[in-house]
């Protein structure tokens, strides 16, 4: 029988052991877009929270990585171990598993689908989203159609073991727990929501003097399903507005440049690559609007940071925007340049109000997130059998 221990809500389980809590941060950092910022930001306010309940044990590619996380030192109550092993790939399918045993971790945290099958040991798992269960086919990738396929079916049995075997499974939002609750019913009470929040290097920033108009900013990867070719089409209604495009991933730039080139607006695009917060900062303090043009998401977190800095939102029409941005973003029909273009004539002249950023910053933080997950492992550890 299973029985739960007191005060889950306040301390791991007593014993002269201190629990290891293994955290995978192969995707932190910058060069990792959205689940970057989300690894990275909960390793650093995880850290303070545990103080010397439990052990730490961050799994990082490399030296670089873990001095953009945690910085040169390695805090008291943690431990480092280097992996070099590229996500997404047979090695991490077959060396991870040995990686983590070694480790005699009592619970790891996979911040992303990507749980090796083969591992046994206790684990949680966060899904940001089930996208590539809705979007596929040749147009979503840049890979031939045999490496395409084989990556494909291998991805939707990791991710149905991944959530039948988790102790827990955490998402960013309601809309996605209800998209992994429709497709694996049995997981609906082990799957909490822990909403995303801004990080401080973005919230300290000092906002410019001036906002520039008609300076369009979009934030994000350039997968067919973020829809950026709807803001290429109103540069072409609207000839008097300008772009800057900022990610961190090199997938289908290529493809992007060659829309824009014969689009001819190429003049009227900048794209800018992983840049730090600092610099993203002003870029949102500059910007008149941030389009958020997405026909699918998880969260939208890049939403969140530009209304938090005072920057309208301009969004496509769909749930998960709905849910997260609420009545502060201005929606429009992602199919629709027209739409676009009336949302973004409505948004450039109006700042998001301090109430609002307030708001916003109360409900999304990476501080409150970071204590729901430890919640999350305390139950998860507290458990013991009788």
């Amino acid at each position: 029988m299973l029985k739960k221990s007191k005060n889950l809500q306040n301390e791991l389980p007593q014993s002269s052991h201190l629990p290891h809590i293994g955290i995978d941060c192969r995707l932190s950092g910058v060069r990792h877009a959205g689940i970057g910022r989300y690894v990275s930001n909960l390793v650093q306010e995880l850290l303070p929270l545990l103080k010397s309940k439990a052990t730490l044990v961050l799994f990082f590619f490399d030296e670089i990585q873990q001095r953009e996380v945690i910085g040169e030192n390695t805090p008291p109550n943690c431990e480092v171990v280097f992996a070099p092993v590229q996500h997404y790939s047979f090695a991490e399918q077959l060396r991870l598993p040995s990686i983590f045993q070694k480790a005699k971790l009592d619970l790891l945290h996979a911040p992303h689908f990507n749980v090796p099958i083969f591992y046994r040991g206790k684990y949680v798992v966060t899904i940001h989203d089930l996208l590539w269960h809705e979007h596929k086919g040749r147009a979503v990738t840049t890979l031939t159609p045999i490496q395409y396929w084989l990556k494909y079916w291998l991805y939707l049995f990791v991710v149905k073991k991944a959530v039948e075997r988790a102790a827990k499974i955490f998402v960013p939002s309601q809309t996605v727990k209800n998209a992994i609750v429709n497709r694996f019913s049995e997981v609906e009470n082990k799957t909490v929501v822990t909403y995303e929040g801004v990080g401080s290097g973005l919230k300290k920033a000092s906002p410019v003097p001036e906002r520039k108009k008609k300076i369009l900013l979009y934030v994000g990867s350039l997968y067919p399903h973020k829809n950026v070719s709807r803001i290429f089409s109103a540069m072409v209604k609207d000839k008097s507005y300008r772009l800057v495009i900022v990610t961190a991933r090199t997938a289908f730039v290529d493809r992007v440049k060659s829309e824009i080139m014969e689009l001819g607006i190429n003049d009227r695009v900048e794209l800018r690559f992983e840049i730090p917060d600092a610099s993203l900062a002003r870029l949102y303090h500059e910007a008149a609007v941030l389009v958020q043009p997405s026909l699918a998401e998880g969260f939208g977190l890049t939403g969140i940071e530009a209304m938090a800095l005072g920057t309208p939102v301009v969004a496509s029409d769909i749930p998960i925007f709905r849910e997260v941005y609420d009545s502060v973003a201005n929606f429009f029909d992602p199919n629709s340049s027209e739409s676009l273009l009336k949302a973004i004539a409505k948004s450039e002249n109006r700042l998001v109000s301090s109430q609002d950023s307030i708001k916003l910053l109360e409900k999304f933080s990476w501080k409150s997130l970071a204590k729901q997950t430890l919640s999350s492992y305390i139950e998860v550890l507290s458990f013991r059998k009788e």
